[in-house]
């Protein structure tokens, strides 16, 4: 309490300079703030101005990634598809080269002939290699 009457004494008692001095400290301190308030704000508009083009960004990557998914789901589907239908043509055929060697065994049995047709299908690790390459085409599977 006692430094602050002093100091009111001690202003009241001294020139119009001092007065004058700490007004100009108080009117520079009060610009530095206002300054330094105004970098403050535009920091932070910058902020936040920089995380709205990266959420932007984000958002765009995302919705990307989101349609690349979806273009593999379905291609997935879709190969899926094609293996369920290979899969089942691949028994048919099995069964019907059951069906053709259990033929052979009787014409074997009644006849005396001796021929066999191998099954690859059911012994896949023994398939025979061709010496010249099979042509397929992608309507062979068709009915």
């Amino acid at each position: 309490m006692a430094s602050i009457q002093q100091r009111s004494s001690a202003t009241s008692s001294g020139s119009e300079g001092g007065d004058l001095q700490m007004d100009e400290r108080k009117r520079k301190r009060m610009l530095s703030n206002r300054e330094s308030a105004r970098r403050s704000r535009m920091r932070k508009q910058k902020q936040l101005e920089d995380l709205t083009d990266e959420v932007s960004r984000l958002q765009g990557a995302n919705k990307k990634l989101v349609e690349s998914i979806k273009g593999k789901e379905e291609a997935c589907a879709e190969t899926e598809a094609v293996n369920s239908i290979l899969r089942a043509q691949t028994m048919e055929l099995a069964d019907r080269l059951r069906f053709l060697n259990s033929i052979l065994e009787i014409a074997e049995e009644v006849g005396g002939l001796s021929v066999e047709i191998p099954d690859p299908l059911l012994k896949p690790w023994q398939i025979p290699h061709p010496t010249q390459p099979i042509m397929a085409t992608a309507n062979m599977f068709l009915r």
